[in-house]
């Protein structure tokens, strides 16, 4: 089966790690014809764009749910460990993980990248760079000091995204 072509901000990382903004009902059942066993969220179940009830929607198909939700205003280190944690655990299951927009989940997934599994800063930051490059708060839980006082980015819009070939 195809990847999906119309959730936002949809990435195939690896072939048992997928990544995308907020899927609708319809999309989140389309995930596990593809092998997604489990599904972590990283928004916040207040925001308009959240599924009422994304949990008993997983529930329902069989996937698991996971939800460790992360304010965009205030990403922190606590959020950051639990996601280590889910992603440490994940052994062989298709995951996927999502936010809104694929920005939270970039962001954790750069240095998840860089800090557990070794990768170069240039690789993981080609994949983040896919999406958007973050300032502010974001810039300062990635470590990238030189961007805290900087706005963020978003691919697309602001600049031309680089092509990771995944």
């Amino acid at each position: 089966m195809a990847d999906p072509t119309d959730i936002l901000n949809w990435r195939r990382l690896e072939p048992n790690l997928t990544t995308s903004g907020q899927p609708t009902e319809a999309q989140i059942a389309a995930l596990a014809p593809l092998g997604v066993t489990r599904v972590v969220n990283l928004a916040l179940h207040t925001h308009p764009r959240a599924l009422p009830d994304e949990a008993a929607s997983c529930a329902a198909l069989g996937l698991d749910y996971v939800h460790i939700p992360v304010d965009f205003q205030a990403p922190d280190e606590a959020d950051y460990a639990r996601f280590r944690q889910v992603m440490a655990a994940r052994g062989e299951a298709c995951l996927h993980v999502h936010c809104i927009m694929n920005y939270r989940v970039s962001a954790f997934l750069y240095r998840w990248r860089r800090e557990a599994q070794g990768w170069s800063e240039a690789a993981a930051r080609a994949e983040l760079e896919g999406v958007w490059r973050p300032g502010g708060v974001w810039a300062a839980f990635i470590g990238d000091l030189a961007r805290v006082s900087e706005p963020h980015l978003y691919a697309g819009e602001h600049y031309r995204a680089p092509r990771t070939g995944a």
